[in-house]
């Protein structure tokens, strides 16, 4: 398959751009907005026992304070890396970062879980208008011989979020309350569109492009009914919810819809489909997408029931359960650079790849 069937979104500068920005700053800036995407994910998670106490909720609603993030992040993800194609990444980052903002306002001042649930679901949905906007950007002011570095270093800024989420979270929670950790986005954010807007290029898309609406019904419908079946499942004994409708039946539905999305996509190869399978005919990407999504699922899995478990059950404060929760993203941050450095380029990439994750399996079964 040619390369022109998937033109590059950033083939041309738009007026008023600044072409000439440095890309290392460029570079910083991106990195601030995914900053305060990921601080987000792993500092909510501290600061639950609090949030219970807080707006009385159960732990159906608490769940959902989780889940509806990364609900609204999945649902939006694949489609906002087309709108990027279509109206331009700058547009799409500085408005994912301004959704994210004013969702974090209204979170911190929820009164209620099914309020908190709503903030939450916009802020899944801002970063999902982000995320890929920075890889396409980054791509571009970028060359190839230069990526490398750029790649490891970026790596390692995102990776301080993970590090500073629990810590930072135990400490706003103990010392000014759980909104806090919501707030502290709001100045991060507009700190962030104004930079965005100010050094960021303007990338604008090389050709036009559309918008698959069927494909992005068909993933939006199948991730929200299979997500809402595994949320919800224990709260129905995995049963009836109202009449004819069930857990399995829910959960089904999706599963049939995503498959249908599939099918859907295979059709579109040919036009500009929302999932692109040329990418998966390459072993190491196709693999490597496996690897990272095992990997998600083991390390953000883990977490909430051990912020529970610390402060509920050994009656740390947030503050201690935040630093021993940061143990695991700071070995992470520390290992970064020798993973990726020559002496891991001696022993074999794929000889380091199978050696983290065995460490990976082992931690897990020791602490379960």
């Amino acid at each position: 398959m040619s390369h022109e069937k998937y033109p590059s979104p950033t083939a041309s500068v738009g007026r008023g751009s600044r072409p000439g920005a440095n890309p290392w700053v460029v570079m910083v800036v991106l990195a601030l907005g995914t900053f305060m995407t990921l601080l987000d994910l792993t500092i909510v998670n501290i600061a639950i026992p609090r949030i219970v106490d807080g707006v009385h909720a159960s732990l159906d609603q608490v769940l959902w304070m989780l889940n509806a993030y990364s609900l609204g992040y999945a649902v939006l993800l694949i489609t906002s890396g087309r709108l990027g194609d279509i109206v331009g990444p700058r547009r799409l980052f500085i408005g994912g970062v301004t959704l994210f903002t004013a969702a974090s306002a209204l979170s911190g001042l929820s009164g209620s879980a099914n309020l908190l649930i709503v903030g939450r679901v916009l802020q899944g949905l801002g970063a999902a208008l982000l995320a890929p906007q920075t890889m396409a950007i980054l791509l571009t002011v970028f060359p190839p011989e230069r990526r490398g570095p750029v790649f490891g270093a970026y790596g390692m800024m995102t990776g301080l979020a993970v590090i500073a989420g629990p810590t930072l979270g135990g400490l706003l929670v103990t010392e000014l309350g759980w909104r806090w950790i919501f707030f502290v986005n709001v100045p991060v954010g507009i700190a962030v569109v104004v930079a965005a807007t100010r050094l960021v290029p303007d990338l604008r898309p090389g050709g036009r492009h559309r918008l698959d609406l069927a494909g992005v019904a068909l993933i939006t419908s199948a991730l929200f009914c299979v997500v809402f079946g595994l949320i919800e499942g224990q709260r129905y004994d995995w049963g009836t919810v109202a009449g004819p409708l069930s857990i399995p039946l829910i959960i089904g539905a999706g599963v049939a819809l995503l498959a249908a999305f599939l099918i859907h996509q295979a059709r579109r190869q040919e036009g500009e489909p929302l999932l692109a399978f040329p990418l998966f005919r390459d072993r190491n990407f196709a693999l490597m997408a496996l690897v990272l999504s095992a990997m998600s699922f083991v390390i953000v899995g883990i977490y909430l029931p051990l912020t529970i478990y610390y402060q509920s059950v050994l009656g740390l404060s947030a503050i201690a359960a935040g630093l021993v929760v940061a143990v695991q993203p700071g070995a992470m941050f520390l290992s970064t650079a020798p993973a990726n450095g020559p002496a891991s380029k001696r022993l074999g990439a794929h000889r380091v790849l199978t050696a983290g994750l065995l460490l990976l399996a082992a931690g897990a079964a020791y602490i379960a």
